[in-house]
């Protein structure tokens, strides 16, 4: 199906979305759906060679698209990168907060630098693309903010209490914003996944998959798509009155 074929559902013409961590994973995948939903995508990570496979492969699909290579723990890089999407664009539609890492260790052992390096990219970084992003959505009083957080924000997960807080901060994050820009008709929400198929669960034994997948009621873990579907849908007009949700995604892992 090319771009312009398809139901008006969830179509995102004319807009203009920029990913943050969309080099490989989730957040490539919400850059091609994003893409096939009509948006222009500006795709934003540190690896630059990933960031040219995933443009070339937008530009394959005849998607407008633009690579910058930016490390959201760094606010000179973040200033650069918007800068380049909006000389190239001129407005910034939807913002996907998607950049995260992880280090994890035993709260009791976890180095200082462990845990400002994790809340730095996964929270501090949203909050710097946030901020950039706003002037543009403000002026045209239009926005999306959709904010990826973890099913463990939800429900804890021992040896992980740095990425654990940095997912919870960016529900807080989601809410406060919500309540703040919601006038600006700025929508902000977050989507919370469970166990997905990435590079680094491919790298799990077959037991353990196996014993991941019994958790789940749905018996199976997540595909990227499976995200990127529920983003399309928060970024999409038929959204337009959903903000300061979360919307998990995780196969009934999390019920809460």
């Amino acid at each position: 199906m090319s771009r312009a074929e398809g139901s008006g559902v969830f179509r995102l013409d004319n807009r203009v979305a920029l990913v943050t961590g969309a080099s490989q994973g989730i957040g490539e995948a919400i850059a091609l759906a994003l893409a096939e939903a009509g948006a222009s995508v500006v795709v934003a990570a540190r690896n630059r060679e990933r960031l040219e496979a995933v443009a070339a492969e937008l530009t394959r699909r005849q998607a407008p698209c633009l690579a910058v290579a930016m490390d959201v723990s760094e606010p000179e890089q973040v200033r650069q990168g918007f800068r380049q999407a909006l000389e190239r664009f001129g407005r910034i539609d939807i913002l996907v907060n998607n950049a995260g890492v992880t280090r994890d260790g035993l709260a009791i052992r976890m180095k200082l630098e462990d845990w400002e390096a994790v809340l730095r990219t996964n929270l501090t970084g949203a909050h710097l693309c946030i901020q950039q992003a706003l002037p543009a959505m403000l002026r045209q009083r239009w926005g999306r903010i959709v904010n990826i957080s973890s099913v463990v924000a939800l429900m804890g997960n021992p040896g992980q209490a740095n990425y654990v807080a940095s997912k919870a901060g960016l529900i807080g994050l989601t809410r406060a914003l919500a309540a703040e820009l919601g006038a600006r008709n700025i929508t902000v929400n977050a989507v919370a996944p469970g166990f997905i198929v990435t590079a680094m669960t491919e790298r799990l034994d077959a037991d353990v998959v196996e014993r991941l997948s019994s958790r789940i009621p749905l018996g199976r873990l997540g595909q990227p798509r499976d995200v990127a579907a529920a983003v399309v849908f928060l970024a999409s007009e038929e959204a337009g009155y959903i903000t300061g949700q979360v919307l998990s995604v995780n196969g009934g892992l999390h019920m809460g």
